[in-house]
């Protein structure tokens, strides 16, 4: 049987670092970056004695989620104790939930060339995140930093229903989306804010039963995930075709070579033997509690995209680019704020800021530059002190090098010819080396008048006023 001939079934568990100040379960900070174990305390190090204490706004960002992801909200839930062995875990158990989470059965529309599907999302519970294993580099050992031990997760559950790569991967660019626009969670994939492990499951098309699935964890990139998720699909199949059994897994994916490699064998929920927390209280909701964090969730991606194609006039696929990232969003709408001018701004975000973000293989929150600096290039162009080629360049340099445009130009001396004498002098020369153009201007082929303004852009690098040459060229060229 070929490829085509089996089904991929993909399920994804997101797990997002919310944006509190503080731990769940302690009052030390959450940021990032600090020196290893300087964020801790005895009961994020699991000090005998030490009991927890439920930061409420954990709960109150879970709900947030819940209620924009369309889930029912349990108003009765409790935490529960996971227990494993690892050595970034001090208690050796995690504090989560387990049949009771504080979010069930809700769902998001994700699109593909025009067709909406609907992915279902089973659960989303919170938990506390495990410390981090620093390994040595000559592989003598691994150093333990519990600064992210006890940092506040949601795990947002999907069903498995996601049939390829390019499914999974507008499902997380949806859920990252929605986190980002109701800040509960920065989503910094590049610092481990948003990661997720990947099952995956082959069968045959028209079978009702799933295959059995392995799984790929902690993944914290879209290109790598649907790189696995391909490869993964391709090798069951392989398996099964040569006779071979999948064996349920987890499995850990190499970005170099492009391959997984088998870690451990897949646990179940009975291997965890959970039981409910003993050290914290039941959490109990209001309906008045529910409702208030349901008039007070701010402007969604689907609805700040409605109003950007009735209120700028942007196309249906403009806007939805420009929403899907809360970070692109904001900066459309400061830049803006700024210029006055929709187009033009939502021109160059989704043009060449998008080929350099995909260049860099980096996303919408890693963008150096604000959007004074940007608004402030765009009308740079609209003022005629500098081309549209030579905006390019600045936008080059803003990614590089962030600072005022202006002193951008002035370093480079990127100032746009605007001098009519010079604009003439270089017209003259550049008709003068291509009397050919001048032949076929003549016999109608229009071409050749874009042909030389080309090379006359190219003679100033980029620099001279295209539509002075433009006009000048005509007037020579119809005497």
């Amino acid at each position: 049987m070929a490829k085509e001939d089996y089904e991929i079934v993909i399920g994804l568990e997101v797990h997002a670092e919310l944006s509190t100040k503080t731990k769940i379960f302690c009052s030390c900070p959450t940021e990032f970056g600090a020196a290893p174990n300087t964020h801790t305390c005895p009961v994020c190090m699991a000090m005998p004695g030490a009991l927890p204490v439920l930061n409420e706004k954990v709960v109150e960002y879970a709900v947030k989620a819940g209620l924009a992801t369309n889930c029912s909200i349990t108003k009765e839930s409790k935490n529960d104790r996971k227990n494993y062995f690892y050595p970034d875990l001090p208690k050796s158990y995690q504090i989560s939930q387990f049949d009771k989470p504080l979010c069930t059965n809700g769902q998001i529309d994700i699109e593909e060339d025009g067709t909406t599907k609907t992915i279902g999302i089973t659960r989303i519970h919170i938990e506390e995140d495990a410390g981090k294993l620093n390994h040595n580099e000559f592989g003598s050992g691994s150093l333990v930093d519990l600064n992210r031990a006890g940092v506040p997760l949601i795990e947002i559950v999907s069903e498995p229903d996601m049939r390829s790569s390019k499914d999974a991967e507008n499902y997380l660019r949806k859920i990252k989306s929605i986190l980002e626009y109701i800040e509960v969670s920065d989503c910094k994939m590049q610092e481990g804010s948003l990661r997720a492990d990947v099952n995956v499951s082959v069968r045959k098309i028209g079978c009702k039963e799933f295959g059995t699935r392995t799984e790929m964890k902690n993944m914290n990139s879209f290109r790598s995930i649907v790189r696995a998720i391909d490869y993964e699909a391709q090798r069951q199949i392989e398996v099964i075709e040569n006779g071979g059994k999948i064996e349920q897994e987890t499995l850990r994916w190499d970005d170099v070579s492009g391959k997984t490699f088998s870690m451990r064998d897949k646990e179940d929920a009975q291997d965890y033997r959970y039981f409910p927390e003993p050290d914290l209280v039941a959490i109990r909701l209001s309906d008045e509690y529910i409702e208030s964090i349901r008039k007070n969730l701010p402007e969604l991606p689907e609805s700040r995209k409605k109003r950007y194609l009735e209120e700028y006039k942007l196309t249906e696929k403009e806007a939805k680019m420009l929403t899907a990232s809360k970070y692109m969003s904001n900066l459309f709408e400061n830049a803006l704020k700024i210029c006055g001018n929709a187009k033009a701004v939502a021109n160059w975000l989704l043009s060449d800021v998008s080929r350099i973000l995909n260049e860099k293989e980096i996303e919408p929150d890693q963008i150096p530059f604000t959007a004074e600096q940007l608004a402030k290039m765009i009308m740079l162009i609209e003022k005629g002190t500098i081309s549209s080629a030579i905006g390019k360049k600045v936008l080059e340099e803003l990614f590089e090098n962030p600072k005022d445009p202006e002193k951008i130009i002035e370093e480079k001396g990127w100032i746009q010819i605007s001098d009519e004498g010079a604009i003439k002098e270089i017209v003259m020369k550049i008709l003068e080396n291509n009397p050919q153009s001048i032949i076929d201007f003549k016999a109608g082929k229009d071409r050749a008048l874009g042909f030389l303004v080309g090379q006359a852009m190219k003679e100033t690098k980029g620099k001279a006023n295209p539509k002075m040459l433009n006009d000048m060229f005509l007037e020579e060229l119809n005497k």
